[in-house]
């Protein structure tokens, strides 16, 4: 049984900071994931937002570690080597209702450190806008707004843990905590394996509370909120520039309209409170909702037939209203982290080493610790003559797989071979995005696989879509 300073519960972007920050130090650290692969959880559907703070109440540890983490946000995706675009956001207010809830906004913004912000009137709207629908009178400008995708950060975070030395335990579904006589605990999995760490972290998304109670602390509970999304074609990817919210209610900040860095136009998300943590659903009822109310936004309503997926998401609700973020003896919970979670990650993790660093554990960077990653994207975004320099090295680059996104071989067989290496077909549409065009896979699919299936030395018919019982072909025809 192999022993660690740390064990990171959970590889969702929050986790993958966390052991990311921890591999940089002179600890030894695992990550401990029950998926297949990493990202499984909140971090792979989401609006992909950098919220700026304006939204979460003064004086939380939400609004406290949102804006420090859209500080951090920049310089740690330059240094992961992931795409980041500050865009800019957009609340737009249509009555005097609307235009005292952005006045409220506006005051809670500046108290909680938001720099920059203002409120705009219909006409400087529209120019910054111009697709805004007409009946918008008033917003709130964000300029420090800003779209990532969480995903890639999530994987390159993980990536840059292993290369400094973190261990990636995946399949590993925990079902025990068991305390040591020195403190710490033995972590077991559901097939038997386990880990020994001085401190445990849970950050395991929607089971965070499952988790604690395994550690005998039932004082936190966490529900799902299902939120489904359109994405929509590069092609329309330009509709708009920033990303527009509706003045916010109870149950969040309603259905956006955004741009991605990868160049698609993002629709949605809906707010249901549900009860299976499971249930990843896409409705009729919750499609009609997301392309109603988008197309209210818009100028002349949404392109909806330029659609090429939909999907769901859970956010991980807490019960306390902010994040919970503590330490319990050797455990230390990072629970409830919804909306903005994504945005707060960078600074959760810098607020984790904190605790743990008055615990009394090591928490200095080493000097031969590299923050460091190429990014997986540099080949596309290539020039010709450092493509072609590229295909002279390795001419697998010179081999178009996924011809909607124009991937090439080398491209997935990098996902494959680099931490954490791409195992399926969604690790590998994750990573390079083939197959995450507007065919969806139809036309690269059966390639990926062969090169899946070549890399890791197994039968075509073992080949996954996403992990366990998932195969996609069951044997030979002929």
């Amino acid at each position: 049984m192999k022993q660690y300073d740390i064990a990171v519960i959970g590889a969702g972007v929050v986790g993958g900071l966390i052991a990311r920050a921890l591999a940089h130090t002179t600890l030894s650290v695992c990550l401990l994931e029950k998926g297949a692969d990493v990202a499984l959880g909140a971090t792979k559907a989401n609006s992909a937002i950098v919220h700026a703070g304006f939204d979460a109440g003064e004086g939380t540890l939400k609004a406290r570690l949102n804006v420090r983490g859209s500080q951090l946000m920049e310089s740690t995706c330059r240094d992961l080597g992931v795409k980041y675009r500050r865009n800019g956001s957009l609340v737009i207010g249509f009555d005097d209702d609307d235009r005292a809830t952005l006045d409220t906004l506006f005051k809670r913004g500046i108290a909680n450190g938001v720099p920059n912000l203002r409120i705009v009137e219909a006409d400087e709207l529209r120019a910054l806008e111009p697709h805004i629908t007409e009946a918008a009178t008033c917003a709130l400008y964000v300029p420090t707004g800003a779209i990532v995708c969480p995903y890639e950060l999530c994987i390159a975070a993980i990536g840059n843990a292993m290369d400094n030395g973190a261990d990636l335990l995946l399949d590993f579904e925990v079902t025990a905590l068991d305390p040591i006589a020195d403190g710490g605990y033995t972590v077991t999995a559901a097939d038997g394996r386990a880990v020994t760490a001085a401190y445990v972290i849970n950050a395991a998304g929607l089971y965070a509370d499952a988790i604690a109670r395994l550690a005998g602390d039932d004082s936190c509970s966490i529900r799902p909120r299902r939120g489904e999304y359109i994405l929509l074609d590069r092609a329309v990817g330009d509709t708009v520039s920033h990303t527009i919210f509706r003045t916010p209610g109870k149950m969040g900040k309603g259905i956006l309209v955004t741009p991605t860095v990868d160049g698609n136009l993002l629709v949605g998300p809906t707010s249901e409170d549900i009860e299976d943590k499971a249930d990843k659903m896409t409705t009729a009822p919750g499609r009609d909702r997301v392309m109603r109310e988008a197309a209210e936004n818009i100028r002349g309503g949404l392109p909806f037939g330029q659609s090429i997926t939909a999907f769901c998401g859970l956010r991980a609700v807490g019960s306390t209203g902010d994040f919970i973020i503590r330490l319990s003896g050797h455990l230390l919970h990072v629970a409830g982290i919804e909306s903005p979670g994504l945005s707060s990650a960078p600074a959760i993790a810098e607020y984790v080493l904190a605790l743990l660093r008055e615990a009394g554990l090591p928490t200095e960077t080493r000097p031969d610790a590299d923050p460091r990653r190429a990014p997986t994207h540099a080949f596309r975004e290539g020039t010709v003559e450092e493509k072609n320099a590229v295909i002279a090295r390795d001419p697998a680059y010179g081999r178009i797989v996924c011809r909607c996104e124009s991937i090439t071989e080398g491209e997935i067989l990098a996902a494959i071979r680099q931490n954490p290496p791409a195992r399926d077909i969604d690790g590998v549409k994750r990573r390079t995005r083939a197959g995450m065009g507007r065919c969806q896979g139809g036309f690269c699919g059966t390639t990926v696989m062969e090169l899946i299936a070549r890399e890791r030395g197994i039968p075509l018919e073992a080949v996954t879509k996403s992990g366990g019982q998932s195969t996609m072909v069951v044997g030979k025809t002929k």
